[in-house]
């Protein structure tokens, strides 16, 4: 921590000492590159500072953010202000011992090193690519790298450094019928690895193909089906339909989510076994620290189909009378921190992907993703890619659907989970206004039974 950043800090830290507060300090440096068609409409450089303040004042919160950092001490002389118009009966719990720390990024191939010029050249030829394929009506490529340092620090005596560098990717190829756009791509990304952008020629290739292929695929009409999701799609199945359900102060500001989301409660079958955790290392949800300066950690949430945890952060932990796990995240200084999903996978199963699809005698076969949102229990997302399943076997290409129901029938449904688990790195996360953080998901292929599907 440079000199001047900890002077501030510590005279910030020092307003009003029988009060706990916290600040927060980022830089953050971006490059982004973005193509619609055979346009290059975007290349950006940026760079910012700022920072926040926060402070707790007879159990309720007063928040303050700021960009220029030599405001810092009056942002906390703000902050204890505001928060003496706020009573939420939170009582916090001093740590026993602080934490001086500073954590270095995890990086592969830096994209901090390599030439601007060489970022354009690659994507030119990937836009290439798709372009010449015939009918293909345009393309969407984005590309972004992100250097970001955060340093936190609080009245218990924490001083934590941590710096994350990422790197995203989305390319689609876009067809037409005549009447609607089709569109076929993929998203990628990872923690200090520009090496994923790189030698993608046939996965753009495909991607072309695949779009074209889709002219003259039919639409399916609305059913309840079998379903077998690919490692992609039921990874933001999981996001979605159950890892927001996971997150606590979604539950103990909920009467009836409390009833509903009981610890102890069987909602799957045995095979069935979810996790969430920051403290799996090297993915995009991965840290060390969150933004209150909780250790992160691994949390098991459904164990052979029985709830036995959920996310949260140190209010809500307190207020469940359960412990702090370390997901309490805000996606800039702008935002205080709430909490929030970071890498959420099902675990592997027992079964071979050959099996699910040999015992599936009719159903769909649904891969990757558009997107997706949740309301409660109640869920929808779409697939980029599906096909018709006929006696255990691939046999036509049809449009995308998108799959909606309510979680915990879906999850009982659940009636094969594969062994080849992947992990997706190329999404975010949308939540309070905060959209997108940087997340991980993924699973094996599963196997749903009874899933409503309609056209796309």
């Amino acid at each position: 921590m440079n000199s001047d950043y900890k002077n501030l800090i510590e005279n910030a830290l020092l307003k009003n000492p029988k009060f706990y507060k916290e600040i927060r300090i980022e830089e953050n440096i971006s490059t982004r590159i973005q193509y619609k068609g055979k346009t290059r409409e975007n290349i950006s450089i940026s760079s910012n500072v700022g920072g926040c303040t926060r402070a707790l004042v007879n159990g309720g919160w007063g928040f303050s953010s700021f960009n220029d950092i030599t405001k810092a001490p009056n942002r906390m002389s703000e902050s204890i202000e505001l928060a003496k118009f706020n009573n939420n009966n939170y009582k916090h719990s001093k740590n026993l011992s602080d934490t001086k720390l500073s954590i270095p990024p995890t990086i592969k191939k830096d994209p901090r090193k390599i030439k601007l010029s060489e970022k354009i050249d690659l994507l030119e030829n990937y836009k290439n690519l798709i372009l010449s394929e015939k009918n293909i009506q345009g393309c969407d490529i984005v590309y972004a790298d992100i250097d970001k340092k955060i340093i936190f620090a609080d009245s218990n005596g924490n001083e934590i450094q941590q710096e994350f560098v990422h790197v995203i990717c989305r390319i689609a190829a876009n067809s037409s019928d005549g009447n609607e756009i089709l569109e076929s791509g993929f998203s990628i990304g990872s923690l200090g690895d520009f090496g994923i952008v790189e030698k993608l020629e046939d996965e753009v290739i495909q991607s072309a193909k695949k779009a074209v292929s889709l002219i003259k695929a039919p639409k399916i009409t609305g059913e309840k089906t079998t379903v077998i999701l690919d490692q992609i799609l039921a990874g933001v199945f999981v996001h979605e339909a159950f890892g927001h359900l996971s997150e606590a102060d979604n539950v103990y500001e909920n009467n009836r989510l409390k009833e509903i989301l009981k610890l102890g409660k069987k909602f799957g079958n045995r095979d069935l076994n979810i996790t969430d955790g920051a403290k799996i290392p090297d993915l995009r949800g991965s840290y060390a620290f969150d933004d209150e300066g909780t250790p992160s950690s691994i949390t098991p949430l459904i164990r052979e189909g029985v709830l036995v945890g959920r996310l949260h952060s140190k209010e809500t932990a307190e207020k469940m009378s359960e412990k702090p796990t370390g997901n309490a995240r805000a996606i800039s200084y702008g935002f205080s921190p709430i909490v929030r999903m970071t890498n959420t996978i099902i675990e592997n199963g027992e079964n071979s992907k050959e099996e699910l699809f040999e015992d599936t005698k009719d159903g769909l076969y649904v891969k990757n993703w558009y997107g997706g949102m949740t309301e409660h229990e109640m869920f929808t997302f779409a697939s980029a890619e599906t096909y018709k399943i006929k006696n255990g076997k691939i046999t036509e290409t049809v449009r995308p659907v998108k799959l909606s129901g309510n979680l915990f029938e879906t999850l009982k449904n659940i009636d094969g989970i594969a062994n080849d688990l992947e992990i997706n790195q190329g999404g975010g996360c949308g939540k309070g206004g905060q959209s997108p953080l940087p997340v991980s998901n993924g699973s094996p292929h599963i196997r749903i039974n009874k899933t409503l599907v309609s056209p796309g």
